[in-house]
């Protein structure tokens, strides 16, 4: 099975999730922020992990998301918009 290594905004140490897992997770949440434009990370979070309970999603899907985001982060896909509390998320352009 395939691993990736996360990465964390902070710079902090990453783990290493299933290649298979982290792509699902990634998906759905580009596809929550890309139609939900500066919502926060809880609502974000919600949907996300209705939509994986609906798939069978093998594992805890709150941790998943979490560690997902932050590694989108790091990676500047996705962004915190300055100055939102609680923080809100949008697709970088």
């Amino acid at each position: 099975m395939e691993k990736i290594l996360t990465l964390h905004p902070q710079g902090k140490a990453g783990v290493n999730i299933s290649r298979n897992k982290y792509d699902h997770v990634r998906r759905v949440i580009e596809l929550v922020v890309s139609e939900n434009p500066n919502i926060t990370f809880s609502e974000m979070a919600d949907i996300s992990k209705e939509i994986l309970k609906k798939e069978s999603f093998d594992g805890k899907p709150l941790w998943y998301i979490t560690t997902v985001k932050l590694d989108l982060e790091a990676r500047g896909i996705l962004e915190r918009v300055p100055k939102t509390s609680p923080h809100q998320l949008v697709l970088s352009n």
